[in-house]
């Protein structure tokens, strides 16, 4: 699934008198498959960046770039069936597990793929959650990895992931992992994944964008990122924010 993105000059200004930049001249190139994680310290734009891609927030300045065709030329349905988000807090649709599940379907008159369902609820040990069960009933990891398959059965080239294992348990954290690192291996779908857990984006993350400064402050790969990160920001925050990771005498310096 080759997928290539282009992302100019992209800003957004906080909504208050003040007109400060949340991030702005935001420049980043994807042209083939990967795993991105985002990350920085709360306050950066991570989820709102995101958002943009998705379509869901416009940016202040700046265009995105899709398969050389510019947003705006794209329909909106057509641009998140192709860059699909999927949200932090899930939100839950009315209706039924199943209803859930078939929105993709009814939303863009697709058939429903009931097998699909059921392998991707199985890998996140919901095989036996009762598909007639109000949705609004199920606990929060369980809608977490139910809004996780309704998009997953959408097929998107690209995955816009908004720290969607923070409200997971550990088991259920590293099933998500293994879907979707795996997912990217079998498909080549591309991930764009928010998250504060920096042992999740070393593990499985293969390109890290920093976010500091209301800047794209680091582009770099996983490794190189936490093992000698360029910037005195990203070695302050590894550092401070990531006693899981091991940090290297230039890291912690």
């Amino acid at each position: 699934m080759q997928t290539s993105i282009e992302i100019e000059s992209l800003g957004k200004q906080i909504n208050s008198p003040s007109g400060h930049w949340l991030f702005r001249d935001l420049n980043a190139q994807i042209t083939e498959p990967t795993i991105i994680g985002i990350v920085g310290k709360s306050g950066q734009g991570k989820s709102t960046l995101l958002r943009i891609l998705g379509r869901l927030l416009s940016p202040d300045t700046g265009m995105i770039i899709l398969n050389k065709k510019e947003m705006t030329l794209w329909e909106p349905a057509l641009w998140r069936m192709k860059m699909s988000y999927v949200a932090q807090q899930a939100v839950m649709l009315p209706g039924s597990v199943e209803d859930n599940l078939r929105t993709v379907s009814t939303l863009h008159q697709r058939p429903f793929d009931q097998k699909r369902a059921r392998e991707l609820l199985e890998q996140l040990y919901l095989e036996n959650l009762d598909w007639s069960k109000p949705a609004q009933q199920l606990s929060g990891g369980e809608k977490q990895r139910l809004a996780l398959v309704r998009t997953l059965l959408l097929e998107p080239a690209v995955l816009l992931l908004d720290e969607v294992t923070a409200s997971l348990d550990a088991l259920s954290k590293q099933a998500a992992e293994r879907l979707l690192v795996d997912l990217h291996t079998r498909t080549g779908t591309t991930l764009l994944w928010v998250t504060h857990d920096l042992e999740e984006a070393r593990y499985a993350c293969k390109r890290i964008w920093f976010l500091a400064n209301h800047r794209l402050l680091e582009d770099a790969p996983s490794e190189c990122f936490f093992t000698a990160p360029q910037s005195a920001e990203a070695k302050d925050f590894l550092h401070n924010q990531s006693p899981l990771v091991p940090a290297t005498e230039e890291a912690t310096s």
